[in-house]
């Protein structure tokens, strides 16, 4: 009867175990919570244009939240049911938006030193060079990749993360150009930092893309906060970007001239962070 009760009692936290593992088929209803609220946004555009263009800005970022918990939940076999809670929770905040309702906005994170450390806010921006080639043509899904940061990020003057820091993603889709898909595309997407103490998890997309020529020759410039102010006016101005591609909502890098996608060792990308990230 003992032997039995215990039995009985190891099937229960087994079952509630289960019932708490994220699993594909959860990932499969995010899908089609994004797909929805794209589809309410492309309803939005023709009465409010701007709210449509933040709505569909924001659902590329959690579409590619869906790929990385994806791409975690087959690396590593396990995701916290808290993070895909938190995903679903936010793409219903963005439907209820786009349809009109009332929301109640979250709070917002500061870069206030917290616990000896510091917190890089949601939309701080950082340049990296691509330490590894990538091509539409021959990349796949799910594919590593490495960058390394070109300049010290500061906050209010401290050097939160150094030059030379390396970043780390993979590749969230591929299209190569085709007789189908004239124009090849990447999205990629950054999900490790390697800091002091070790990797930390990172989420954040690419917004341009910078030639690997033009970036050479602000290497040979100067340093520091020289290189800074030049690669932001760069970027800023559009000059240097990488010909022959457009880099939109999510990390998409497309072709405009119907060819493939070719991002060489080199390429100066410039990063957006899409989740705060804690430096200690």
């Amino acid at each position: 009867m003992k032997v039995a009760l215990i039995g009985m009692l190891v099937v229960g936290v087994a079952g509630s175990a289960m019932a708490q593992a994220v699993t594909e088929a959860d990932l499969g209803r995010l899908d089609v919570a994004a797909a929805e609220v794209t589809r309410h946004a492309a309803v939005l555009k023709a009465s409010d244009g701007a709210l449509a263009f933040e709505v569909d800005r924001a659902v590329a970022l959690l579409k590619q939240e869906i790929i990385y918990l994806r791409v975690r939940l087959r690396r590593e076999g396990t995701v916290p049911r808290t993070e895909y809670i938190d995903l679903r929770d936010r793409l219903e905040t963005l439907r209820v938006k786009a349809v009109g309702q009332k929301v109640t906005a979250h709070p917002v994170i500061g870069d206030d030193p917290v616990s000896g450390g510091w917190i890089v806010p949601v939309g701080t921006e950082m340049d990296v060079r691509l330490q590894t080639p990538l091509s539409s043509r021959t990349a796949r899904v799910e594919q590593r990749f490495e960058a390394t940061s070109g300049v010290d990020l500061k906050i209010k003057g401290v050097v939160v993360l150094p030059a030379g820091t390396v970043v780390r993603g993979f590749v969230g889709s591929v299209q190569p150009a085709g007789r189908v898909e004239r124009r090849g595309s990447l999205t990629l997407a950054f999900d490790e930092i390697v800091l002091e103490k070790g990797p930390m998890r990172l989420r954040a997309s690419v917004t341009q893309a910078l030639d690997g020529k033009t970036s050479e020759d602000v290497s040979r410039t100067g340093t520091g906060a020289a290189i800074g102010a030049i690669i932001g006016g760069l970027l800023g101005g559009g000059k240097g970007l990488l010909v022959g591609v457009l880099v939109g909502g999510g990390g998409t890098i497309a072709a405009t001239d119907g060819t493939d996608v070719d991002l060489p060792t080199g390429t100066l990308l410039r990063l957006r962070i899409d989740s705060p990230l804690e430096v200690r």
